[in-house]
């Protein structure tokens, strides 16, 4: 049986939570932690974040190391699988555990969750573990023998977590038809997203080199194979052939990149590569609509974003897109077809009343439902929900809630 160590006398007055992530690189995980240090209560919570490293164009995570903040560096941890860099990071987190003593071990991404949770289990330390699910690798990126090991490895996880927390009820309810959990251990806390002002939208155009009073389209995201940027391709091409004039900016990088140019290369110009931009309201601000193509999303940021920016939506309805996008509402959801897609974005563009009812109606709902200050009170009330269960943790199992 597991003898833990109890964690040091302090005053009492703060939750010491240890925060794992692999990597700060763009997207949700690394938006939710810059929310969450920016938010929470210094005098209720000693934070800390410990990270592989930070990933290309992640201006906000490089705030992370400017600001007075407790950012500590795990060597091994931001790389693929590697049995060597993966023992490494083991030890170096199992180390941080002992030395910090948190209350909390909360855990983000898949590499991170497995190395976080071993090592706050093994270390010897009384403390809650939890792991957030920003999505999950069911559909879209693992297949075959590769995907029954993830499910194999997250149900064993499961078992030495306290808490599993996802950003949207589709992904608890995929996970749970997979066995992985229980329903009880189950806390869903939707993202939140920082409202940022717009640019008027003549001057958005004018800097990303736009022509003034033709229809534009924007994509935000990375360019890998789950968000399928063929298929952004092939919804651009469809969406020309009805409107030429229309313009695509596509905002983002990634493996996929180049495949995307050579698409989009006969389009003549239609379609521009903007590559990652720090100041994403511009593209916002410069577009009539926002589409996203991919095959698998948690809780897409990009999709509450544009919502607070005004912008309605086109979007294939997977994952939890429809708990952000009210379909017919916000905007409209397709089938994973680039002919639904186009014809949806056709739609919009064609019907400015439309798209902007859509766009306000977006604004409402994404401020209140998806804002800063929402998930950062989520999660402190998690944080000493976690706390106060110490008390009722077996020094050989985990509880469960």
């Amino acid at each position: 049986m597991q003898r833990f160590q109890p964690a040091p006398a302090d005053d009492g007055s703060r939750v010491r939570v240890m925060e794992v992530i692999a990597r700060l690189n763009v997207g949700g995980p690394a938006t939710q932690v810059m929310g969450l240090y920016e938010g929470l209560d210094r005098d209720r919570f000693d934070h800390r974040l410990y990270t592989g490293g930070v990933g290309e164009g992640e201006c906000d995570s490089l705030r992370l190391r400017d600001a007075t903040l407790a950012v500590h560096d795990v060597p091994g941890l931001s790389r693929s699988v590697r049995p060597s860099d993966d023992l490494r990071a083991l030890v170096s987190l199992v180390a941080a555990v002992r030395e910090f003593r948190p209350h909390v071990v909360y855990t983000r991404t898949t590499k991170a969750g497995v190395l976080g949770r071993i090592a706050a289990r093994v270390s010897g330390v009384r403390c809650a573990r939890a792991h957030v699910f920003h999505g999950h690798l069911l559909h879209g990126y693992f297949t075959g023998a590769k995907r029954a090991v993830y499910v194999r490895t997250e149900r064993r996880l499961a078992a030495l977590s306290h808490r599993l927390v996802t950003v949207g009820t589709a992904v608890r309810d995929d996970l749970l038809r997979e066995g992985i959990g229980r329903p009880e251990q189950y806390t869903v806390i939707p993202p939140g997203v920082p409202a940022r002002p717009c640019p008027d939208p003549a001057a958005a155009r004018r800097d990303l080199g736009l022509p003034p009073g033709v229809p534009v389209v924007a994509y935000v995201g990375r360019l890998t194979g789950v968000k399928r940027p063929d298929r952004l391709a092939a919804t651009a091409e469809l969406v020309l052939r009805r409107l030429p004039e229309c313009r695509f900016v596509v905002c983002g990088g990634g493996d996929l990149r180049e495949d995307l140019e050579r698409r989009t290369a006969r389009l003549g110009g239609s379609v521009r590569l903007l590559g990652w931009r720090q100041d994403v309201e511009t593209v916002y601000a410069a577009a009539d609509v926002v589409l996203l193509t991919s095959d698998n999303e948690g809780t897409p940021l990009t999709l509450a974003e544009a919502g607070m920016a005004g912008r309605p939506v086109v979007s294939t309805r997977v994952g939890s897109v429809a708990e952000v996008v009210r379909d017919g509402e916000t905007g409209l959801l397709a089938a994973t077809d680039p002919a639904e897609l186009a014809a949806h974005t056709v739609r919009l563009l064609t019907d400015p009343a439309l798209a902007r009812r859509m766009g306000e109606a977006g604004r409402r709902w994404t401020t209140s439902a998806y804002g800063v200050d929402r998930l950062v009170a989520d999660t402190e009330a998690l944080y000493l929900d976690l706390h106060r269960s110490l008390g009722a943790v077996p020094s050989g199992e985990p509880a469960t809630r």
